[in-house]
């Protein structure tokens, strides 16, 4: 078993050996190889990578942040009655995804807490009120899930977890 505790995640940077990287599903694989780095220069997301400390060139995992606004309607009706009248101020986790190898040892895990972590610290600069999440299939919905992610709607790929809940 390899070892993938100790993981260095940090910002996307041009000595990130992106060629190789595989986590079984096309798209995130793509993304991650030929969208990224585009949406960095532009603007639309920053994109961190998980390495380990021993091979800093090769990731192991990676997710995107950005923000967004949530509209009341898109939110459940007994949270929203709560909430002023417009919408609300939220951080997109657009995509996550751990390496083939690393699957199944926790880099997910990792990466997520990450993310919140930076999201929790920017939050005390401009005002956040949920971490967003798309889950791209049904195996990561259970997998935000686990984590106190709830749907947005029945009808919706889209999951959240207002930052008031998170317990540090």
């Amino acid at each position: 078993m390899t070892d993938f505790q100790n993981l260095v995640i940090a910002p996307l940077n041009p000595t990130h050996d992106r060629t190789g990287f595989q986590c079984g599903v096309e798209t995130l694989d793509c993304y991650f190889k030929k969208q990224a780095k585009q949406d960095i220069k532009r603007r639309i997301s920053r994109v961190f990578v998980a390495t380990k400390p021993d091979n800093p060139k090769a990731a192991i995992g990676y997710y995107t942040l950005s923000t967004l606004s949530i509209e009341l309607n898109q939110l459940p009706e007994k949270l929203a009655r709560k909430l002023p009248k417009h919408p609300v101020p939220a951080a997109l986790i657009g995509r996550l995804a751990g390496s083939n190898a690393a699957q199944g040892q926790g880099v997910g895990e990792m990466l997520l807490a990450d993310a919140i972590k930076r999201t929790l610290a920017v939050s005390d600069q401009i005002a956040i009120y949920a971490i967003v999440v798309d889950a791209i299939n049904e195996n990561a919905k259970g997998f935000y899930e686990q984590f106190g992610f709830t749907p947005i709607s029945d009808d919706s790929p889209r999951l959240f977890l207002p930052l008031k809940s998170i317990n540090l």
